[in-house]
Protein backbone atom coordinates (compact mmCIF):
# COMPACT_ATOMS: atom_id res chain seq x y z
CA UNK A 1 0.00 0.00 0.00
CA UNK A 2 1.49 3.32 -1.01
CA UNK A 3 -0.90 5.74 0.62
CA UNK A 4 -2.76 6.30 3.86
CA UNK A 5 -1.40 5.11 7.18
CA UNK A 6 1.30 2.93 5.63
CA UNK A 7 2.82 5.97 3.91
CA UNK A 8 2.82 8.36 6.87
CA UNK A 9 6.10 9.98 7.85
CA UNK A 10 7.49 9.49 11.33
CA UNK A 11 7.47 13.23 12.10
CA UNK A 12 5.32 16.08 10.79
CA UNK A 13 6.65 19.35 9.31
CA UNK A 14 7.04 20.89 12.79
CA UNK A 15 9.07 17.92 14.06
CA UNK A 16 6.25 16.38 16.11
CA UNK A 17 6.20 12.61 16.34
CA UNK A 18 3.20 10.96 14.67
CA UNK A 19 1.45 8.16 16.54
CA UNK A 20 -1.20 5.93 14.99
CA UNK A 21 -3.63 4.80 17.69
CA UNK A 22 -4.44 1.09 17.75
CA UNK A 23 -5.99 0.73 21.22
CA UNK A 24 -7.76 3.65 22.90
CA UNK A 25 -7.50 4.29 26.63
CA UNK A 26 -10.07 2.19 28.46
CA UNK A 27 -10.34 -0.44 25.72
CA UNK A 28 -9.67 -4.13 26.16
CA UNK A 29 -9.38 -4.63 22.40
CA UNK A 30 -5.89 -4.59 20.90
CA UNK A 31 -6.02 -3.88 17.21
CA UNK A 32 -3.10 -4.27 14.84
CA UNK A 33 -2.64 -2.40 11.58
CA UNK A 34 -1.96 -4.55 8.54
CA UNK A 35 -0.11 -2.37 5.99
CA UNK A 36 -0.75 -4.86 3.14
CA UNK A 37 -4.52 -4.80 3.61
CA UNK A 38 -4.64 -1.19 4.82
CA UNK A 39 -6.97 -2.06 7.71
CA UNK A 40 -6.91 -2.75 11.43
CA UNK A 41 -7.53 -6.34 12.55
CA UNK A 42 -8.58 -7.40 16.03
CA UNK A 43 -5.33 -8.83 17.36
CA UNK A 44 -6.33 -9.82 20.89
CA UNK A 45 -8.66 -9.04 23.75
CA UNK A 46 -7.22 -8.30 27.17
CA UNK A 47 -8.47 -10.38 30.11
CA UNK A 48 -11.56 -9.19 31.99
CA UNK A 49 -10.82 -6.16 34.15
CA UNK A 50 -7.72 -5.19 32.16
CA UNK A 51 -7.79 -2.18 29.84
CA UNK A 52 -5.23 0.08 28.21
CA UNK A 53 -4.33 2.89 30.66
CA UNK A 54 -3.68 5.39 27.84
CA UNK A 55 -3.97 5.36 24.08
CA UNK A 56 -1.55 2.84 22.63
CA UNK A 57 -0.25 2.71 19.10
CA UNK A 58 2.74 2.75 16.83
CA UNK A 59 5.13 5.15 15.16
CA UNK A 60 4.81 4.96 11.35
CA UNK A 61 7.95 4.46 9.26
CA UNK A 62 9.78 2.62 12.06
CA UNK A 63 10.70 -0.97 12.82
CA UNK A 64 11.60 -2.31 16.26
CA UNK A 65 13.60 -5.33 17.33
CA UNK A 66 10.37 -7.38 17.45
CA UNK A 67 9.73 -6.79 13.74
CA UNK A 68 6.79 -4.42 14.34
CA UNK A 69 6.70 -0.62 14.26
CA UNK A 70 7.85 1.03 17.49
CA UNK A 71 5.24 1.08 20.25
CA UNK A 72 4.09 4.36 21.75
CA UNK A 73 1.84 5.13 24.68
CA UNK A 74 0.15 8.50 24.14
CA UNK A 75 -1.08 10.54 27.08
CA UNK A 76 -4.03 12.73 26.16
CA UNK A 77 -7.23 14.06 27.69
CA UNK A 78 -9.76 11.75 26.04
CA UNK A 79 -9.36 8.42 24.26
CA UNK A 80 -9.00 8.58 20.49
CA UNK A 81 -10.44 6.12 18.00
CA UNK A 82 -8.34 3.43 16.32
CA UNK A 83 -6.62 4.81 13.24
CA UNK A 84 -6.46 8.38 14.54
CA UNK A 85 -3.06 9.97 14.04
CA UNK A 86 -1.92 12.05 17.00
CA UNK A 87 0.84 14.64 16.76
CA UNK A 88 2.98 14.11 19.83
CA UNK A 89 5.89 15.30 21.92
CA UNK A 90 8.20 12.51 23.06
CA UNK A 91 8.78 12.44 26.82
CA UNK A 92 10.98 9.39 27.01
CA UNK A 93 11.02 5.63 26.90
CA UNK A 94 10.55 2.68 29.20
CA UNK A 95 13.28 0.33 28.06
CA UNK A 96 12.40 -3.32 28.53
CA UNK A 97 13.32 -6.88 27.67
CA UNK A 98 10.68 -9.39 26.69
CA UNK A 99 10.91 -13.17 26.48
CA UNK A 100 8.56 -16.10 26.43
CA UNK A 101 7.53 -17.09 29.96
CA UNK A 102 8.51 -20.68 29.18
CA UNK A 103 12.06 -19.58 28.28
CA UNK A 104 14.17 -20.75 31.19
CA UNK A 105 17.47 -20.17 29.40
CA UNK A 106 19.61 -17.25 30.36
CA UNK A 107 19.17 -15.80 26.86
CA UNK A 108 19.04 -12.00 26.82
CA UNK A 109 15.52 -11.82 25.43
CA UNK A 110 14.27 -9.28 22.93
CA UNK A 111 14.06 -5.54 23.43
CA UNK A 112 10.48 -4.25 23.54
CA UNK A 113 10.81 -0.60 24.50
CA UNK A 114 7.72 1.50 25.07
CA UNK A 115 7.92 5.12 23.94
CA UNK A 116 5.95 7.57 26.06
CA UNK A 117 4.57 10.72 24.47
CA UNK A 118 1.93 13.38 25.05
CA UNK A 119 -0.53 14.51 22.41
CA UNK A 120 0.21 17.98 21.11
CA UNK A 121 -3.36 19.08 21.86
CA UNK A 122 -3.61 17.87 25.46
CA UNK A 123 -4.67 20.14 28.31
CA UNK A 124 -4.02 17.77 31.22
CA UNK A 125 -0.45 16.97 30.15
CA UNK A 126 0.36 20.26 28.36
CA UNK A 127 3.21 21.17 30.70
CA UNK A 128 4.86 17.74 30.55
CA UNK A 129 8.26 17.82 28.87
CA UNK A 130 9.90 14.76 30.43
CA UNK A 131 9.04 11.51 32.18
CA UNK A 132 9.73 13.26 35.50
CA UNK A 133 6.83 15.58 34.77
CA UNK A 134 4.29 12.75 34.75
CA UNK A 135 5.72 11.32 37.97
CA UNK A 136 7.05 8.02 39.24
CA UNK A 137 3.69 6.69 40.54
CA UNK A 138 2.08 6.94 37.10
CA UNK A 139 5.16 5.44 35.43
CA UNK A 140 5.03 2.57 37.96
CA UNK A 141 1.39 1.95 36.96
CA UNK A 142 2.26 2.01 33.26
CA UNK A 143 5.09 -0.48 33.78
CA UNK A 144 2.80 -2.72 35.88
CA UNK A 145 0.26 -2.70 33.04
CA UNK A 146 2.86 -3.86 30.50
CA UNK A 147 4.13 -6.55 32.88
CA UNK A 148 0.57 -7.86 33.42
CA UNK A 149 -0.43 -7.51 29.75
CA UNK A 150 2.59 -9.53 28.62
CA UNK A 151 2.20 -12.09 31.40
CA UNK A 152 -1.34 -12.83 30.18
CA UNK A 153 0.11 -13.36 26.70
CA UNK A 154 2.68 -15.90 27.91
CA UNK A 155 5.61 -13.48 27.98
CA UNK A 156 7.81 -11.91 30.63
CA UNK A 157 8.22 -8.16 30.30
CA UNK A 158 11.07 -6.75 32.37
CA UNK A 159 11.54 -2.97 32.48
CA UNK A 160 15.26 -2.19 32.61
CA UNK A 161 15.32 1.61 32.79
CA UNK A 162 13.47 4.82 32.14
CA UNK A 163 15.22 7.22 29.81
CA UNK A 164 14.50 10.70 28.57
CA UNK A 165 13.45 12.23 25.28
CA UNK A 166 16.97 12.22 23.78
CA UNK A 167 17.22 8.44 24.17
CA UNK A 168 13.67 8.05 22.83
CA UNK A 169 14.53 10.14 19.75
CA UNK A 170 17.64 7.99 19.22
CA UNK A 171 15.48 4.84 19.32
CA UNK A 172 13.11 6.39 16.78
CA UNK A 173 16.08 7.20 14.51
CA UNK A 174 17.24 3.56 14.76
CA UNK A 175 13.70 2.41 14.06
CA UNK A 176 13.53 4.61 10.96
CA UNK A 177 16.84 3.21 9.71
CA UNK A 178 15.65 -0.37 10.28
CA UNK A 179 12.41 0.41 8.42
CA UNK A 180 14.33 1.90 5.47
CA UNK A 181 16.69 -1.09 5.35
CA UNK A 182 13.77 -3.54 5.22
CA UNK A 183 11.80 -1.86 2.42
Amino acid sequence: MTDGIAALPTYDEQGRLLAVIEAPRGSANKLKFDPQAGVFFLHKVLPPGCVFPFDFGFVPGTLGADGDPLDVLVLMDEPAHPGVVARCRLLGVIEAVQRQASDTRSAPGQRNDQLVAVADTTHRFATCRSLRDIGAPLLDEIEAFFVFYNERSGRRFTPTRRAGAAVARSLVAKGRAAFAANR
